[in-house]
């Protein structure tokens, strides 16, 4: 594919291995709306998109048992969860040689922005990233759950792109969003971008091919070769 001048990252799956904490807090906040759920797939299915969408898709929940779980949810992530969680392996690597190279890096994560910043500085990452964006803390508790939010993160992580100098045209077709599930790539489609979904994380080859995908990376590795160029 082509050498994008400009990565644009999801987190989870894709930047953060962060199964650990996100799975234990999500158990914790379904208890509390009566639904004690232990199949692990169902459980990573939570990693990446909106917490609200999720329960909604997967239990049918009511607006109130949501907003129940989600406060739950965030009672244990944030004093205990939120740091549960480790880089991928080879993007200490492909961070600062894309930098060095001259491109610019920035983070479009579901996670509310606060938690994003704590966790990509908590690793070390935050010099790499021109733009660390993320979720409103609000949007997770709200009643109308939407599937769009990825595509909403990527337009604001593109309008503060902007703000560093960059045009929309340019943006638009210099602009390569990577993710690990079907919401990156969709939400990549909505705003006009190439995308690559990486296996590595926590969505499955399949789902990442029937959304579109441009390229597939099953590691850190392929992905820095794709990216870079390496030979």
């Amino acid at each position: 594919m082509k050498s994008y001048p400009i990565f644009l990252f999801d987190l989870d799956g894709t930047i953060s291995e962060s199964a650990p904490g996100i799975v234990k807090a999500v158990q914790y906040g379904l208890s509390f709306a009566g639904i004690h759920e232990k199949d692990p797939e169902k459980l990573q299915s939570f990693i990446g998109p909106p917490l609200n969408v999720q329960m909604k898709k997967l239990y049918h929940m009511s607006d109130e048992d949501i907003v129940t779980a989600v406060n739950r949810f965030r009672e244990l992530y944030e004093t205990k969860g939120i740091l549960d969680c480790r880089p991928y392996a080879g993007l200490d690597v492909l961070l600062p040689k894309a930098v060095k190279e001259g491109r610019t890096l920035a983070v479009a994560s579901s996670k509310p922005e606060p938690f994003v910043k704590e966790i990509i500085s908590h690793f070390g990452f935050d010099s790499y990233f021109s733009v660390i964006c993320g979720s409103d803390i609000g949007d997770e508790l709200k009643k109308r759950a939407t599937r769009d939010q990825k595509a909403r993160i990527i337009r604001k992580a593109l309008s503060l792109l902007e703000k560093k100098g960059f045009s929309p045209s340019f943006l638009a077709s210099n602009t390569v969003m990577i993710g690990d599930t079907f919401y990156d790539i969709d939400g990549a489609k909505e705003n006009h971008l190439s995308s690559i979904g990486v296996t590595y994380g926590y969505g499955s080859r399949e789902e990442l091919e029937k959304a579109g995908a441009d390229a597939i990376a099953s590691s850190v590795e392929e992905l820095q070769a794709l990216l870079l160029q390496d030979k």
